[in-house]
């Protein structure tokens, strides 16, 4: 069993939509075409498809937490404008 692929395999089917969908209208033969083995194929029919989607949700809210920006803590915003507001009295 060649995990490497396997894993990649499961990596994208977590991460891409249309890989998903492909996947779950037909999982051997979306399987087999990235070149996994038979053994393997026959595993992935096995697939548990409610915490597949549930790891999908909540991958994509931590990929979509990490695109957000990060806001300044209430203390360096406070801090930032008394600099600002001192600067401006000379």
């Amino acid at each position: 069993m060649n995990t490497s692929a396997f894993e990649t395999f499961l990596a994208r089917i977590y991460v891409d939509t249309n890989a998903r969908a492909r996947f779950k209208a037909d999982p051997y033969a979306e399987a087999k075409h990235a070149g996994l083995s038979p053994d393997e194929c026959a595993a992935i029919m096995k697939i548990d498809w409610v915490g597949l989607e549930l790891a999908t949700r909540s991958f994509a809210k931590k990929r979509d937490a990490k695109a957000r920006p990060i806001r300044p803590s209430l203390r360096a915003r406070v801090l930032g404008f008394l600099c600002r507001v001192l600067d401006f009295f000379p």
